[in-house]
């Protein structure tokens, strides 16, 4: 009789899973104790733990279906909750109904956004995603913030422009505009000297005004989709903003999911 196999979860990428979550988690804490800044960068360093996990994963083969389930509750808090109460902490209290209506939008298309991603792993475009993937939605929210108390901005002098941007963050993250991916850059190849010195530009200019400058980097490619859809669609029809193609996986069960939550790389199941 053949020796059974181990049972268990692969340690490191549930641990770069888990640091996500917990920053997720300490957001909606530092926010609710007003430490807002603190609460914008925690989701900004949640994206970082978010783009390594699932590629340790894959550099060490240790993808499991376990794993693909934990990054996708993983992602909820972080850039699904986390954004939609550090907003509403911010900014959105004294909007009444209209105030959580606005974060609520945010936290139903993140949900939707991880579902109909999640169902569609193996069938999609890699060259796009289809919605604003939702740790961007997160950044463009975060960024807000964080520029807020970096310009000494009373959030809830500015209510309605951050319920706008929130629910906005929301609708584009189950949209059908066409976002880039980034998959098809060939990170392996030799590139030009010149290139590393434009990449020590940007820290350096990113290191400058660290939130003034991800807000807008993150703002523009959250502007891109809608620009992106028009520019290259002859005839625009609801389909192109909103509904479902026909190439997209239904709800019928015919998919099973496997894959998880938007990074930069496609993710496969780990751990």
């Amino acid at each position: 009789m053949s020796e059974q196999k181990r049972k268990g979860i692969y340690l490191l990428p549930n641990l770069l899973t888990t640091a996500g979550l917990f920053s997720g988690f300490f957001a909606v804490v530092s926010s609710m104790n007003g430490r807002f800044e603190a609460a914008a960068v925690a989701i900004f360093v949640a994206m970082v733990f978010d783009g390594l996990d699932g590629r340790v994963a894959r550099m060490t083969n240790t993808q499991s279906d376990f794993g693909a389930e934990y990054d996708s509750m993983a992602d909820m808090v972080s850039f699904g909750m986390a954004p939609a109460l550090v907003a509403y902490n911010w900014g959105l209290t004294e909007l009444g109904k209209l105030g959580w209506l606005a974060a609520f939008v945010y936290v139903a298309g993140a949900a939707l956004r991880l579902a109909r991603f999640n169902t569609q792993v193996g069938i999609a475009d890699k060259r796009f995603f289809q919605g604003l993937a939702s740790p961007a939605a997160a950044a463009v929210v975060a960024g807000l913030v964080w520029v807020g108390v970096e310009y000494d901005a009373v959030g809830t002098d500015y209510g309605l422009l951050v319920a706008g941007v929130t629910g906005l963050a929301g609708l584009l993250m189950v949209s059908n505009f066409k976002y880039n991916s980034f998959k098809e850059v060939n990170w392996h190849g030799k590139v030009p000297f010149v290139a590393l010195l434009l990449v020590l530009l940007i820290f350096v200019v990113v290191a400058t005004e660290p939130a003034l400058v991800l807000f807008l980097v993150f703002a523009l490619y959250a502007l891109a989709g809608p620009i992106n859809t028009f520019r290259t669609v002859e005839k625009v029809t609801l389909d192109d903003v909103v509904g479902d193609h026909e190439e997209d996986a239904d709800f019928s069960g015919d998919k099973i999911k496997t894959g998880n939550e938007d990074s930069a790389e496609e993710k496969t199941p780990k751990s």
